[in-house]
């Protein structure tokens, strides 16, 4: 399901019209970006959390040339911790 589709599907779910559905997704989207850049986590009751860590600087071969060495330096990559809700709606 691509983003098209997720405001639609909102649109009919909460009685919004398409423009207003977008902006909600937009809002929400931003909103997860800004605050997981700020260091915090958001968390949805059920459905899960979102949170960002940092990979540790490590090694690494390059794969053109398996011969050599890299180094791959620290980044922080988000991560999402799904809620007990979530986990359970799709084991059934």
């Amino acid at each position: 399901m691509n983003k098209e589709k997720i405001i639609e599907r909102l649109a009919e779910k909460a009685n919004f019209s398409k423009k207003e559905a977008e902006r909600a997704i937009d809002s929400l989207t931003k909103i997860i970006i800004d605050e997981l850049k700020s260091g915090n986590s958001i968390t949805l009751v059920g459905f899960g959390t979102f949170s960002a860590r940092t990979r540790h600087a490590r090694k690494g071969v390059n794969p053109q040339n398996p011969k050599e060495r890299i180094d791959i330096p620290e980044v922080i990559v988000p991560k999402f911790k799904s809620g007990k809700t979530l986990k359970d709606a799709l084991k059934k």
